[in-house]
């Protein structure tokens, strides 16, 4: 009778929650530079016209975080849902059909789609979770436990100001007994995956340092370009000195839950072998990655450069750490022949490298998983709702899922959210308005029944 009357108040007021989404679609909050405070302005005034108080905490220029309470005082368990209010910025916005900001709709009613920057990196998903806590305010259906809404910035850069300074400042005191991040889970063509864990992300910056010298006698020089070149040809050589350990999800369980979305075991097989791209999904979340994403160096044509820089992206699973990467990485520069420098300045003729790591977050990972209830419970309901069964499995990338598990805040954290994984920060990203409804549904009722035993 209660699922029914939640579902009663989504079918009636689906226009209201579109245009609630089109507004924050509609909000400027790019990062950079940010100006997420502008998005939590408009959840504040959503959440206060049911009586729900937020307090926003503002910082820098036109920044903020969002914290909301279903209830003010209460007892019993603590279900938080995170969403950040930031978003990429559109890159060139010649090349999309519609404005990144105009929340264009485009379809039938049965395939509608909202256009915009943020519709599936992560408005959609965050848009669903306040009007899930709108409804449960609503219907007055939960009177002991507490769902939190912790609307966050800066997760695209990092998070460290926005769910971390939550985590660390205002939710600390906090016992938060199940997280869901509503980042988008959509991996078509496969069905919903449910994020139980993620890689880690160290992004090192290597500089090589040579000794310049004319062009038309180069061998009086260093090339610090060669210098980087060979480390980059070489990269593949870390592997013998990265300590080896047991994913936490073995490529042959990763397939095993991938595998349930199929009519069978074979059939997966078959199409496993054809798709080379689900191959190399599978095969990156059980493995330590490496990859060199800018590089510059030189600073005239006829001069041999004495500096050259990189910038390495490197991924890493729960069980590995940034001082494997580094200390890996240092290991085979020196087999190399190259002296690694705490320092990046030398003198004049000093051959040397020097790595300066960019950016270090660790890998997480949803320990307990398979015997968590309510873990099964929400598997349960995205099934229901979303017409076919999802599947269990890792963020190749990062998010701000990190914090909670990795601080011990609250190790049952997962993922889940509108919107096709693929299409984020792209051109002409969009949300399938019926996935963005079904989300509500599912986090309106997983609070729900989580909160009312």
């Amino acid at each position: 009778m209660t699922e029914e009357l939640i579902l009663n108040e989504i079918e009636a007021n689906t226009e209201e929650y579109i245009e609630f989404l089109r507004e924050l679609i509609q909000t400027d909050s790019y990062n950079p530079p940010g100006n997420e405070k502008n998005i939590a302005i408009k959840i504040e005034k959503y959440l206060k016209n049911i009586g729900i108080d937020c307090e926003i905490f503002p910082f820098g220029e036109n920044r903020a975080n969002l914290i909301a309470y279903l209830i003010n005082d209460s007892n019993g368990k603590n279900l938080l849902y995170n969403g950040h209010m930031d978003v990429v910025p559109p890159g060139n916005e010649e090349e999309w059909s519609t404005p990144p900001l105009s929340a264009k709709i485009r379809g039938g009613k049965a395939r509608r789609k909202m256009f915009g920057r943020g519709t599936v990196d992560m408005k959609s998903g965050l848009a669903a979770m306040t009007i899930a806590l709108k409804i449960l305010k609503k219907l007055n259906l939960i009177k002991s436990g507490n769902l939190i809404l912790n609307a966050v910035a800066d997760e695209e850069v990092g998070g460290e100001v926005g769910t971390l300074w939550s985590l660390d400042n205002v939710l600390k005191s906090k016992k938060i007994n199940f997280a869901l991040i509503g980042e988008p889970t959509g991996l078509d063509p496969l069905s919903k995956a449910i994020i139980i864990g993620e890689k880690g992300r160290v992004a090192i910056r290597i500089i090589t340092n040579g000794i310049s010298g004319h062009a038309s006698v180069p061998i009086l020089g260093k090339n610090a370009i060669y210098m980087m070149s060979e480390i980059i040809q070489n990269l593949d050589r870390i592997d013998k000195f990265f300590p080896k350990i047991e994913p936490p999800l073995p490529l042959e369980k990763i397939k095993e839950l991938i595998s349930v979305v199929f009519p069978s075991k074979a059939v997966f097989e078959k199409i496993l072998s054809e798709q080379q791209i689900l191959q190399n999904i599978i095969n990156a979340n059980s493995q330590f990655t490496k990859n060199l994403t800018m590089i510059k160096g030189g600073i005239k044509s006829n001069v041999v450069p004495d500096h050259c820089e990189a910038v390495i992206d490197f991924r890493i699973l729960p069980g590995q750490t940034v001082e494997m990467v580094l200390n890996s990485l240092k290991k085979l520069i020196n087999e190399l022949g190259f002296e690694v420098k705490d320092e990046p300045i030398g003198l004049p003729k000093e051959i040397f490298v020097y790595l300066d790591v960019e950016y270090a977050g660790e890998a997480s990972f949803f320990s307990g998983w398979e015997h968590s209830k309510s873990l099964n419970d929400f598997y349960t309901i995205v099934e229901k709702f979303y017409d076919k069964k999802p599947f269990y499995f890792l963020y190749p990338a990062s998010s701000d899922a990190k914090f909670y598990r990795n601080k011990n805040f609250c190790q049952s954290t997962i993922l889940f959210g509108p919107g096709n994984a693929q299409l984020a920060h792209t051109t002409n990203e969009n949300i399938e308005i019926n996935d963005f409804i079904n989300a509500i549904k599912v986090y309106t009722l997983f609070a729900y029944n989580f909160l009312k035993d």
